[in-house]
């Protein structure tokens, strides 16, 4: 019949063979994402300047506010860092 479900041994061996694909896949999904975390942190702006570890004045400039392109990266960071942690998490659940 078309459209008709699988049951029985049919149905185990199609959930296995998903749980094995995303078993096989899940480390390259971390390796991209690890990438994009890492490349999101370090294009954010710093606003503790070099100054600061030296004893200088961290408090010389105005109150910093993110906008436009900043900001998204900023809301992207936080985005990518809960998908590295539920893909870890999963990791460990499979």
């Amino acid at each position: 019949m078309i459209g008709a479900r699988p049951c029985g041994p049919s149905i185990v061996w199609y959930n296995l063979q998903n749980t094995l694909y995303m078993v096989a896949i899940l480390p390259y999904i971390q390796i991209v994402l690890s990438v994009l975390l890492v490349a999101a942190i370090l294009f954010q702006r710093s606003e503790a300047g070099l100054g600061g570890a030296f004893g200088g004045d961290s408090f010389s400039g105005a109150e910093h506010t993110r906008r436009g392109f900043e900001k998204n990266l900023f809301y992207a960071t936080i985005v990518i860092a809960i998908l590295f942690g539920l893909s870890a998490f999963i990791v460990l659940l499979v």
